[in-house]
């Protein structure tokens, strides 16, 4: 596919075009075409395509047609802007850019806004700049913001590399980046920390928009501070409320529909039943995995999904395209269908069910019918980036074995509980039995681990989770551990944890499933342990084996994997685990396992 030309490098085309003193390229006629600058259906109407962007648009194209110009008759099929992803980490859907842009493309998303804080974690800006480069090859638009906190929260994890205000200022003057990336340590930026600070004075100065991330269910002053210190968006609320409360304060409430996060729904009815202008509001994905990609979809799947929430398919069209632009100042570039913007638009029969007929991307057909008809280049990814687990020794199951307090036979511990379709977990306890000094896990309790694979340091940190309901000896383990990305474990068999461990130390990271003692499953996922540059379809394969695995063990959580991947983020509430122990979310501190009352 060719380069894009800019505006300014073909408006005289475009309005020779319009003006009908040159040919289009393209022209698609008997259209019902869905503008959401004016939120209307326009019966019968004409786009005309120059240069890979709307030239003319209106009730008849026939003065825009020369004999080279390809023309097709819709036939009163609906023609809708192509959609955009307002906030998202291209990591968790396991691929490269380049894969990733393959397997959206036939689902119509031709637009992404995207934050790599995951290799950031693990390479530093080197990691955002082989993102940003592999995304810019693309035939759709991927826009990069800047990661603006590895770690997420200093103090409380260790990374392999630490972005800070010199990185951000460097990397906004590189042409993909539209931003900085979710400004996830909140309480720092109440505090008025300095660092973070300068990251988002660095951006600003550029004029580009500031990502948020308030995890918190407190509406109160730290979270007016929070909004009056900068971000522009939120895209962790869960509640109505939430998304009141930002959009109330000049933020874009961003609402999501990952995986595992189902946050549409609680959400919208801020604007279907409340009745607030829906021009704040943006619909993204956040985290989706390669098998959500391939066999549900992508913003398609989040638009119809907001439809049936009852929100009415040309608003939620508007949340998905022109909001979305508009959010990031890119209005008049794409969003939309309209004169002057990229060609990027999707023909569909139906605005509800949205089946994706035909997509194009800058006035080029990339897919038809769920199949991908372009070519999404790839990035020559250097060695070292395939080798990036490091653990420093063997580790065996005894670097799981939980001792107890001196003489005690019982404990009272602190329990990470999942909770299923959502980012936060409970701080719960359990009464846990002691066998030979070791506390053991039991019933729904189950270990989890963090294993340190950046430095090859040999450290573990240990603690328990309940909520996957897993049964029998078994163990998962995972190089995908947001944000940090270390390694996390959690089985209900240390040997089992430990073969798991050790199976992903021979392959250079990804997730890998044992039971009694053999391997279910395995997703390899070599690029700095987050990522395959296989084909989407495979990868796919290999996470939905990965998912019945799980299952095999006991698990009956929708998409718990995405659970699993975030039990060591310790900017979202209430209980997580880290390489530096225990993180109590809620007063941004370690704490101990143990109640101070075992016995």
């Amino acid at each position: 596919m060719e380069m894009l030309k800019t505006w300014a490098d073909c408006a005289a085309d475009l309005i020779a075009v319009a003006a009908g003193r040159k040919p289009a390229d393209l022209v698609l006629r008997n259209a019902r075409l869905v503008n959401v600058q004016s939120r209307e259906v326009l019966d019968g109407w004409d786009v005309a395509v120059a240069c890979g962007r709307f030239a003319y648009v209106g009730p008849d194209a026939e003065h825009t047609i020369g004999p080279d110009t390809q023309v097709v008759d819709l036939q009163g099929q609906y023609l809708i802007p192509g959609l955009c992803d307002g906030h998202m980490h291209i990591e968790s859907g396991m691929l490269t850019p380049a894969e990733f842009a393959r397997a959206v493309i036939p689902h119509g998303t031709t637009t992404m806004f995207t934050d790599p804080h995951e290799i950031a974690n693990v390479f530093g800006l080197r990691g955002v700049k082989l993102m940003h480069d592999e995304a810019m090859l693309q035939p759709v638009n991927i826009y990069t913001q800047m990661p603006s906190c590895a770690p997420s929260a200093p103090g409380l994890e260790t990374t392999g590399f630490e972005i800070g205000p010199e990185d951000v200022a460097e990397a906004m003057t590189w042409p993909g980046i539209i931003g900085l990336g979710e400004m996830m340590n909140f309480p720092g930026v109440v505090a008025g920390d300095d660092m973070l600070l300068a990251e988002m004075a660095a951006t600003a100065r550029t004029g580009k928009v500031i990502g948020g991330h308030y995890a918190s269910p407190d509406l109160g002053p730290d979270f007016h501070a929070y909004a009056a210190g900068g971000p522009a968006d939120d895209h962790e609320g869960v509640a109505e409320d939430d998304a009141i409360a930002r959009v109330r304060q000049g933020m874009r409430a961003m609402l999501r529909l990952g995986s595992a996060w189902y946050d549409v729904e609680k959400q919208i009815t801020a604007v279907t039943e409340r009745g607030l202008d829906p021009r704040n509001f943006i619909l993204c994905t956040d985290d989706c995995h390669s098998g959500t990609l391939v066999n549900e979809g992508h913003m398609n799947r989040v638009l119809r999904h907001a439809i049936e929430c009852g929100c009415d398919p040309l608003i939620a069209l508007q949340m998905a395209t022109i909001n979305t632009a508009t959010h990031f100042g890119l209005e008049r570039e794409l969003g939309s269908i309209a004169p002057g913007r990229r060609a990027d638009m999707i023909v569909t029969s139906d605005l509800r069910n949205l089946p994706i007929e035909t997509v194009y991307a800058r006035g080029q057909k990339v897919a038809e019918n769920g199949t991908c008809l372009v070519d999404c280049p790839h990035l020559d990814w250097p060695a070292d980036t395939r080798a990036s687990v490091h653990l420093g020794k063997e580790i065996t199951a005894a670097d799981f074995e939980i001792a107890a307090p001196d003489g005690a036979n019982q404990v009272k511990a602190k329990v990470i509980g999942v909770v299923e379709n959502q980012a936060p977990t409970q701080a719960l306890t359990a009464d846990l039995t002691v066998r030979d000094g070791i506390v053991e896990g039991q019933g729904p309790v189950c270990q989890i681990a963090l294993v340190e694979r950046h430095k090859g340091t040999g450290g573990v940190v240990n603690g328990f989770v309940s909520g996957f309901d897993y049964k029998g000896q078994m163990a998962i383990a995972s190089t995908v551990a947001h944000d940090s990305h270390h390694m996390i474990v959690v089985g209900t068999d240390r040997e089992n944890m430990a073969k798991a461990v050790m199976r992903l130390a021979e392959i250079g990271g990804g997730v890998s499933v044992f039971k009694d003692g053999e391997e279910l499953a395995l997703v390899e996922l070599p690029i700095a342990g987050l990522m395959s540059d296989d084909f989407a379809s495979r990868v796919a394969d290999k996470a939905q084996n990965m998912v019945e695995a799980m299952a095999a063990c006991g698990c009956t959580l929708n998409n718990a994997y995405m659970q699993h991947s975030l039990l060591a983020l310790p900017v979202i509430p209430e209980l997580r685990i880290s390489d530096l122990g225990l993180v109590d979310v809620t007063r941004f501190e370690l704490t101990e396992l143990f109640e101070k009352d075992s016995l």
